[in-house]
């Protein structure tokens, strides 16, 4: 993998004094070290609350792109942590547990992406964000929820398209769009394991609820749906609606930037096929803590590298994404 973890990982575990303010003095290294945090709606309300940026990958990607902070400490996954730094090779990039990988990405191995594009010499290659840096190599333009239908839109109709790694997202643009996308086999295990039958129970119990989907979720999910759209764009819309309550069908962190917005709305976490668990989380986003973030601050670990031509090959279809998002605003 291209990224590593700093030998002095272990220093993340140990114990936060009981005695110390954690969130005064997290404020008060971010200022010392000229850092910023960037944060996920995916990460916990706590994290969210302190964090100088909060949003989806899109908004993430182009906050690290342009800020002038010494430090980025992205609390998310690692692939976010990777995109900052390709898109800021000069910052030193940190991502307060490093184990908090992502299911989509690792359904993506590259080496396997490779043989597999290259049974389609004469297509253009797109790639969702949730992928490892290795396979942004291998991309001509990347895209994220927020902007994949408007950049597949983007090239001539009779364009031939691979798009990557997520089969859920694909589907759906291809059937928004009339394309036919040829699609890798990859998938969310949040977004997976949404229970058709269990939303339709909430819905009979809330009936005047409006059911919001992310369309990372399978498509029989998306049927039902009221709304689908990205994370920022089920935020924006729940805050615009008339609508009172709402059915929430992506990772339940999102939940806690709706209610700030929406104090007078009620917002219900669509559940999973697999647990007793009312909400759907990912595993990997909260393996990040605010114990861990004061600890990464602190001790300036563990920290994101990527291998210089890497960065160079993969940084392409990150600013071909970001030149696109300007263009097609």
């Amino acid at each position: 993998m291209v990224w590593k973890k700093n030998e002095a990982a272990g220093f993340l575990n140990i114990p936060v004094p009981q005695n110390i303010d954690l969130l005064q003095e997290i404020r008060r290294l971010k200022k010392e070290k000229n850092a910023i945090i960037l944060a996920h709606y995916y990460q916990e309300g706590i994290i969210q609350d302190i964090a100088d940026c909060v949003g989806d990958s899109l908004a993430l990607a182009q906050w690290a792109a342009t800020t002038d902070a010494d430090i980025i400490v992205l609390c998310g996954v690692h692939f976010m942590g990777e995109t900052a730094k390709i898109l800021s090779p000069q910052k030193r990039v940190f991502v307060p547990d490093l184990n908090a990988g992502c299911s989509l990405a690792d359904s993506c191995p590259a080496d396997k992406f490779k043989e597999f594009i290259e049974q389609y010499p004469d297509y253009t290659v797109i790639s969702y964000v949730n992928t490892t840096a290795a396979v942004k190599t291998l991309t001509d333009v990347v895209v994220t929820s927020t902007n994949a239908r408007q950049i597949v839109e983007s090239f001539p109709p009779e364009t031939k398209i691979i798009f990557a790694p997520d089969k859920n997202l694909g589907n759906y643009i291809n059937s928004i769009t009339g394309r036919n996308m040829i699609l890798w086999d990859g998938a969310c295990h949040v977004h997976e394991r949404f229970s058709l039958e269990k939303i339709l129970e909430l819905k009979n119990e809330y009936p005047d609820a409006l059911v919001l989907a992310h369309p990372e979720c399978k498509a029989v999910i998306l049927k039902i749906a009221d709304f689908i759209g990205s994370t920022s764009a089920l935020l924006n819309y729940s805050t615009k609606s008339p609508a009172k309550e709402f059915i929430v069908a992506t990772e339940s962190g999102i939940l806690h930037e709706m209610k700030e917005k929406n104090p007078d709305k009620t917002f219900i976490p669509a559940p999973p096929n697999d647990s007793t668990c009312a909400c759907n989380e990912c595993n990997f986003m909260k393996l990040n803590t605010i114990e861990k973030l004061y600890n990464c601050l602190k001790y300036e670990i563990p920290e994101i590298f990527i291998d210089e031509e890497v960065i160079r090959k993969a940084v392409r279809p990150i600013n071909k994404m970001l030149e696109l998002s300007k263009k097609l605003e």
